[in-house]
Formats: C-alpha cells, structure tokens, sequence
C-alpha cells in the first residue's frame, strides 16, 4: 500500500459512468452470445450462406461415431470444442447457457435487453463525454509528449510489478483508457447501429464504410473480445497494484499516493 497523502482522483461523474460502463457492457457480451448463438459464424464481406465461403469463424456440431460433438473453426483450422463451444450440457448451442442471456435459447429476450443496455451505453458515453470537456478531465486521458517519452520506463516499470500511484493517469493507463473511450466504444455503437435496417434507412453510408453487414457483425463480436482483454488486463492491475486502494477511488474518489508527485 502507498503511504503518501489521500487526493481527491475520481469525480462523481467519472464514478457513476464507470459502473454504469461497467453493467451495461456486462449485458451486451452475454446478450450478445445469446444473439451468435442464432448465426455461429463470422463472415467478411456483403453475405454469407450457404453458398458462401467466406467465414473466418464458426462454432458448430456434428455427429461422429453415434456422438455429437463440437467443432470451432477459425481461419480454416478446425478444433474439437465439445464440452465449451459448439455442444455443452449436452446441448447443442455454439456459447454454454452459463455465459448467456437469457440462459435459455430466447432471441427475442436476447435482443431487447441488448438494445436496452446499447442505449444506456450511448446515453452515458455522451453525457461523460461532454461533461468531461467542460470539466477539464477529458484532457487528463490525453497523452502527452512527457508521457509517451516516459512510456519505455513506464512499460518496464509493470513488466517488474513496480507501481507507482500517482494524483494523475500513468501513460498506460492514459493510452488504455483512451483506446476504450475513444475508439473501441465508438465503434461498437457505429457496427451496431450499421447492422439495423432502419438505421441502414437513414444512413446507408455507414453501412458501406464497413464493407457490408456481415464484416460490420465481425468487426463487432471482434471488438468485444478486444474489450474482454482489456476487462481482464484492467481487473489483474487492480490486484496487483493495490485492490482496496484502487476500489476505494472508484467508489468514493479517494486515492492514495506515493507522495512523490503530491505537490
């Protein structure tokens, strides 16, 4: 634990988008399985089908020997996943009941809380986004030339386990958080939204920009597992770096430092 003085880090704001980040993107990964589960394929291009070969992943079945099992191909190498993906519980389904909502096979269910929760992370995205450049925190997440001059260091420094906890972002942290905000939740709303008909109404460029409905869908589920790293990698500092003085700035915007940059 840091034994310099407590600084007040995390706005109220900054708190309250987070968990609601944090609930609503909960929701979507497993909604979102439940609505692979429909089409357990990913494709490049404008269509896919059956006459199409053009999947760069696929989680299926088949029967082998009187047994069913599960095979997921990816990029044309094929792996038996029998017991995780394509057949589990013995059920065929390509994600288990236990990493979907709802747990049972229900589309419809499946997309209404998606959709619900896809609102809920636009309209909290917003929000932070335009308090964030009135309040000035917008520009505490932009690196800059310091920082990406201390990134060697930086990247040595979490190689080592050696933390430094500072009243500011490192530039890890500056260029993790940034990458998110920025980049990966913008266009996760932008395929989304390239993958509804209604919206492909109003706005049929955006459905181009992608390179068809199929590459947006990939661009996507691919997205997600990006953000399913970054989940994990964010939840393992936490651990290493300190849990309950990194919760207690998330829940109450009290942060302990090492004293060094206090001033």
């Amino acid at each position: 634990m840091p034994q310099g003085p407590l600084v007040y880090r995390q706005r109220l704001l900054t708190r309250i988008t987070h968990w609601l980040w944090a609930i609503s993107l909960f929701f979507l990964m497993l909604t979102g399985l439940q609505i692979f589960n429909a089409f357990p394929s990913m494709h490049i291009g404008l269509e896919s089908g059956f006459d199409y070969d053009n999947a760069i992943l696929s989680i299926t079945a088949r029967e082998v020997e009187g047994e069913v099992q599960g095979i997921t191909r990816i990029l044309g190498a094929e792996f038996d996943t029998t017991g995780i993906l394509g057949v589990s519980g013995g059920e065929v389904r390509a994600f288990p009941a236990a990493l979907t909502i709802p747990s049972k096979t229900s589309l419809a269910t499946g997309r209404v809380i998606h959709f619900f929760f896809a609102w809920v992370l636009v309209i909290t995205l917003a929000v932070w986004l335009v308090a964030s450049a009135l309040n000035g925190h917008l520009r505490q997440l932009i690196p800059t030339v310091a920082d990406l001059r201390a990134l060697p260091q930086d990247l040595k420094d979490h190689a080592r386990l050696r933390f430094h906890h500072g009243a500011s972002y490192n530039v890890l942290q500056k260029l993790a958080y940034a990458s998110v905000l920025f980049a990966a939740l913008p266009l996760m709303i932008t395929t989304g939204l390239s993958m509804s008909p209604g919206f492909n109404a109003a706005a049929p460029w955006l459905l181009d920009l992608f390179g068809g409905r199929q590459t947006a869908r990939t661009i996507h589920f691919l997205t997600m597992l990006a953000l399913l790293g970054f989940f994990a990698v964010h939840m393992a500092m936490i651990l290493l770096a300190g849990p309950l003085n990194e919760m207690r700035s998330i829940l109450t915007g009290w942060y302990r430092t090492d004293g060094d940059d206090h001033a």
